[in-house]
């Protein structure tokens, strides 16, 4: 791998990592606000965030805080969406290495 290749995979992680503790923080908003009855965090906000590339947190999220773990139409988006970035995250890697 090339120096922009290292580049390129830094920037992708410090995204990801970034978008990941956006995404666990609104999982456990979106559990807290429901907990109290207020108002909640829209799925398709969450479902944004993992899109995003904070699917990791998400994972996480559904894990530790127990928040939307078992709901069955929304973990298929929710893998949906896992699935989709490993696929672009790859294209972008191989892409990167091949240049």
């Amino acid at each position: 791998m090339g120096m922009d290749s290292w580049k390129l995979l830094f920037v992708l992680l410090v995204w990801i990592a970034g978008l990941s503790v956006v995404s666990f923080f609104a999982y456990w908003l979106d559990k807290h606000r429901a907990a109290r009855g207020k108002r909640r965090i829209p799925e398709q906000t969450l479902l944004l965030f993992d899109l995003l590339g904070g699917w990791p947190g998400g994972f996480l999220a559904q894990r530790k805080v127990r928040h939307k773990n078992r709901k069955l139409s929304y973990q298929a988006k929710y893998w949906s969406v896992v699935i989709l970035n490993v696929i672009v995250l790859g294209g972008l890697l191989y892409l990167a290495t091949t240049r």
